[in-house]
C-alpha cells in the first residue's frame, strides 16, 4: 500500500457486476490461485442481465457438443464468422482467442465447479445460408439448479425474465420454451408433470411462490454463484462503483458507495469490469445510440447505466462500437417491470409486422438481431418504421402464443386486461376487419390491406418473393412444421383481426472499452492499463454480429476466464 492512499478494505481482485463474465473471472481466479477475490453487485440483486436472460451460451467446439457427437472445429467456426465479422469490427488476435479459450473455459468451469451445461442439438446458428454454419450443437443452455444448494442465497438472486416462466412461478428451460410456446407435440404433458411438482412441493411452497427449479439465466448463474459459497467468496450486494482509483498509470483500487455508505477498497492485483452496458441511460443512449431510442425499450436490469464506460473513458481507454446494442423487438406491457423479448412470436405462420405506412420492412422470421438492425437502417423521418405493429388474425390468435396475451384459449379475448387496449396503453388493438383495424392504430389503410392480401398469397405459394420469409434454417426454427407448404407463412384471413405494438428495443449495449488477448483494457495508444481488465457488455463486443444464441455470454464468460489467467499467470 503507497503511503498516500488510504483504504478501508484490501483485496487481490475486484470484480465489479455479478453477472456470468464477473462470476466467471471470480470464480477462475480463485481456482488459479489467487483466492482473496471480492465481487460487487449495485443491485440488491445478484445475476444481473445474465439472470434476466435465457442463459444460452454460444462456444463452439464446447465439451457438450463433443459429447453429443457434433463436428465443429476452430476452423469451420472461424471461417463462418468472419463472412460477418470485419477485421475492423473485430481484430484477429480478440476472434481467435475467444475460439481458442472458450471451450478451455468451458472445461475448467465443467472440471472444478459445479457448472454444468446441456448442448441445444436443434438451436440453429443464426446465420445457416453461410459456409461454416452449423444448424445445432453451438449453443448450451445451463441445467436447471435447485435453489435450496443456495441457502439463503436464492432470496437475492435475481429471477429469470417473467416470459420465461410458466404461470409466472415455474421456471422453463429454452428446450421447453419452445415445445410449450410451439404447441409441439407433449407439451401438455410438460407443463403438467411441472406444474404437479410444483403443487406436491409443499415445504418450499411455504418459502417461496417460485418453484425451487431454476432454468436459463438465473439457473446459470445459480450455478456460478454456489460455486462462489462453496469457496467461502464474498459477493457484496447494493455496492456501487463510484471510481477507479489510478496510480502512475496504473489503477490500483476503486472507490464505492456501500449501503449508501462511501468506501476505498485496495485491488492489489487487479480490477475486472464487469458492470454491463449503459442502456438504462437514456443521456448515453441519445448520445450514442440511433433513433427512435428509449431505456424503457430495453430488456436489461435497470442498473445497467454506463457507470464502468464513464470511468474507463475517464482513463482513457480506446472505446468501440458504443452506437452498437444487442437488438431484439420488445413488447412493453402495462404493468410489467421489464419488456418482453419477441422472439417466437414473431416468427410464427399467419402474422405480419407492419411500420405506420402499413407496409412489410423485413423478413420476420429471421433471427431478432438481424431484424432491428434493418429496423433502424430503414427508419427515416419520411419513412419511419416506427410505430410498428405485429398483426395477425383469429386463427394465429387461437394458435400462438403472443407476450402476456398468450393464445385465445388461455386467454380469450374478454379476459384481456383493459389497460392493454390501445387507447389507454398502446399496446393491443382489435378490430372486425383489417381496415378498421389500421384506422384504431393509425395505421394507413390502403397499405395495411394490400400488404395482408400479399401475405396471403405467399401462404398459398409458400414462397415469400419481398423479404425471402422461411429460406433459411433459423426462420424454420421457430415456425410450424404442421403449415405447409412453408412452415413461416400463413394467412391473415379470419376475423377479428389484431394488432400487437412492438418496440424497437434491445437486452444491453454492446459498444464499450477495446481489450486484448487477455482481457486487459487498452488505451487510445495501443497500450494496457496496468491493473485493468473487462469482460461482457462493458468492453467491446466479440461476435457484434450476433452469430448464434448465446453470443452476449459466450465471450463474456470466455474473456471473464482470461482476465483470470492474466492476473495470476496461470497457464492452460
Amino acid at each position: 500500500m503507497s503511503a498516500e492512499q488510504k483504504w478501508d478494505y484490501s483485496y487481490d481482485v475486484v470484480v465489479v457486476g455479478s453477472g456470468n463474465g464477473g462470476l466467471t473471472a471470480a470464480l477462475c481466479s480463485y481456482e488459479m490461485g489467487t483466492r482473496d477475490v471480492l465481487v460487487i453487485e449495485k443491485s440488491d440483486l445478484y445475476g444481473g442481465t445474465s439472470s434476466i436472460s435465457g442463459g444460452g451460451v454460444w462456444i463452439p467446439g464446447n465439451r457438450y457438443a463433443k459429447a453429443a457427437g457434433a463436428e465443429d472445429s476452430f476452423d469451420k467456426a472461424r471461417k463462418y464468422l468472419r463472412q460477418l465479422i470485419t477485421e475492423q469490427e473485430v481484430p484477429e488476435y480478440q476472434l481467435d482467442a475467444f475460439l481458442e479459450n472458450g471451450p478451455k473455459m468451458v472445461d475448467f468451469l465443467h472440471q472444478r465447479t459445479r457448472v454444468r451445461y446441456v448442448s441445444l442439438e436443434h438451436y440453429p446458428d443464426y446465420y445457416t445460408n453461410l459456409d461454416g454454419s452449423m444448424e445445432g450443437h453451438r449453443s448450451m443452455e445451463p441445467e436447471t439448479f435447485d435453489a435450496s444448494e443456495l441457502g439463503d442465497e436464492w432470496k437475492r438472486l435475481r429471477r429469470t425474465h417473467q416470459m420465461m416462466h410458466v404461470g409466472g412461478v415455474i421456471g422453463i428451460t429454452q428446450v421447453e420454451a419452445a415445445v410449450m410456446v410451439g404447441q409441439q407435440p407433449g407439451w401438455w404433458k410438460s407443463i403438467a408433470r411441472l406444474f404437479l411438482d410444483y403443487v406436491l412441493d409443499i415445504p418450499w411452497r411455504l418459502k417461496s411462490r417460485y418453484h425451487r427449479r431454476l432454468a436459463t439465466g438465473c439457473a446459470g448463474v445459480a450455478r456460478l454463484r454456489a460455486s462462489m459459497i462453496d469457496r467461502d467468496m464474498p459477493l457484496w450486494l447494493n455496492t456501487s462503483m463510484t471510481r477507479l482509483v489510478d496510480e502512475d498509470g496504473k489503477v490500483i483500487g476503486l472507490e464505492v458507495m456501500r449501503e449508501g455508505k462511501p468506501l476505498r477498497i485496495q485491488a492489489r492485483k487487479g480490477v475486472v469490469l464487469a458492470a454491463g452496458g449503459f442502456e438504462h441511460n437514456q443521456q448515453m443512449r441519445e448520445q450514442y445510440l440511433p433513433t427512435p431510442t428509449d431505456h424503457k425499450w430495453s430488456a436489461g436490469t435497470y442498473d445497467n447505466t454506463g457507470d464502468a464506460h464513464r470511468e474507463a473513458m475517464r482513463l482513457g481507454a480506446r472505446m468501440h462500437r458504443l452506437n452498437e446494442a444487442w437488438w431484439c423487438n420488445t413488447i412493453t406491457v402495462p404493468g410489467e417491470p421489464i419488456p418482453r423479448l419477441s422472439v417466437m412470436e414473431r416468427s410464427y405462420p399467419g402474422s405480419v409486422i407492419v411500420n405506420p405506412a402499413g407496409k412489410r420492412f423485413s423478413n420476420e422470421s429471421q433471427n431478432y438481431m438481424a431484424f432491428q438492425i434493418e429496423t433502424f437502417a430503414k427508419h427515416s423521418e419520411e419513412n419511419p418504421t416506427y410505430p410498428t405493429w405485429q398483426i395477425f388474425d383469429a386463427d394465429f390468435r387461437a394458435n400462438y402464443f403472443v407476450g402476456p396475451l398468450f393464445n385465445s384459449k388461455f386467454r380469450p379475448d374478454w379476459q384481456v386486461p383493459k389497460a392493454y387496449n390501445y387507447e389507454q396503453g398502446g399496446f393491443y388493438a382489435r378490430a372486425d376487419s383489417i381496415a378498421e383495424l389500421a384506422r384504431k392504430i393509425d395505421v394507413d389503410v390502403a397499405g395495411l390491406e394490400e400488404t395482408v392480401s400479399n401475405m396471403n398469397e405467399y401462404a398459398k405459394t409458400g414462397v415469400d418473393p419481398e423479404c425471402h420469409r422461411g429460406e433459411s434454417a433459423y426462420d424454420r426454427y421457430y415456425g410450424d412444421p404442421r403449415v405447409t407448404p412453408n412452415p413461416c407463412l400463413g394467412p391473415v384471413a379470419k376475423p377479428p383481426f389484431y394488432a400487437v405494438r412492438l418496440d424497437p428495443g434491445d437486452f444491453g449495449t454492446q459498444g464499450g472499452m477495446v481489450i486484448n488477448a487477455g482481457a486487459q483494457v487498452m488505451r487510445e495508444d495501443g497500450s494496457p492499463i496496468e491493473g485493468l481488465y473487462a469482460c461482457g457488455n462493458c468492453s467491446a463486443p466479440t461476435l457484434p454480429c450476433y452469430p448464434g444464441p448465446g453470443s452476449t455470454l459466450g465471450p463474456s464468460m470466455t474473456f471473464g476466464y482470461q482476465a483470470a489467467k492474466s492476473i495470476t499467470g496461470y497457464r492452460d
